[in-house]
């Protein structure tokens, strides 16, 4: 049965990923079904210093607009993004993808205080995707067979479909700024002459999340670093499964 299969891929989602996803969805069906205005949900610094509607801080992250056409890419880009960071590069590290989606929002609130946009939902989308494209480089995408392209160009794309579809470009410039700043300080600085590592989890979030303190700082074998320092290796492997599927 359809459902069953539903239920079964729900409860097989990474756990942050299902609760972020969950959580967009009923905030925009609320929305559609004139339970909650939008209008209680953007983000206004006026209202949030002065009236202390706190909850401003986290709602413009969960409400990505009515059912649309775009709002279907955006949640697809999400899920799918999402959960492959979660269960490839954050795998066993839930403390660290907790990290992660904090200081997307918060960098991401900087720059609405800024610029008054009111909306944030899509400019996580963007980072998520621009880490997953990042670290992994070779992977190949297609566009609904119209061309095919390698996963760096990914938030391009996602760029050009939002002005295509009348999307908000800001937001999504936004979640590619703070995808490259976290891939920059997270998988290149560190392991340059004199890098370390700035972006490291607090230990607070891994005694909470992940249970223990041991080996609390991550740092990924040589061969999965996506920085460029081991990519002559994998560009070599990629040729060679390209020889390899030409015979």
């Amino acid at each position: 049965m359809a459902y069953q299969i539903f239920f079964r891929e729900y409860f097989q989602t990474p756990p942050l990923t299902r609760a972020y996803t969950t959580a967009c969805f009923l905030t925009s069906l609320a929305v559609h079904l004139d339970i909650l205005s939008p209008y209680r949900l953007y983000f206004h610094p006026t209202l949030i210093m002065e009236n202390l509607q706190l909850w401003r801080l986290i709602t413009p992250f969960f409400y990505f607009g009515d059912f649309s056409l775009n709002y279907l890419f955006s949640m697809l880009f999400t899920y799918r993004c999402c959960r492959m960071l979660e269960e490839e590069s954050f795998r066993g590290r839930p403390a660290d993808f907790l990290y992660l989606i904090i200081l997307g929002c918060v960098i991401a609130l900087f720059f609405a205080w800024f610029l008054l946009l009111p909306f944030l939902g899509q400019s996580l989308t963007t980072m998520f995707v621009y880490i997953w494209a990042r670290r992994n480089p070779y992977v190949q995408m297609g566009f609904f067979g119209l061309f095919v392209f390698r996963a760096p160009y990914l938030p391009w794309v996602m760029v050009a479909l939002s002005v295509l579809f009348d999307g908000d470009l800001e937001t999504e410039l936004i979640g590619i700024l703070i995808g490259h700043a976290y891939f920059y300080f997270e998988d290149v600085f560190p392991y340059v002459p004199g890098g370390w590592r700035l972006l490291a989890t607090p230990r607070i979030f891994k005694l909470l999340f992940d249970g223990e303190l041991e080996n609390s700082d991550y740092h990924p074998p040589a061969e999965e670093r996506p920085a460029g320092f081991n990519l002559g290796a994998q560009e070599e492997q990629a040729n060679q499964q390209q020889r390899n599927e030409e015979n």
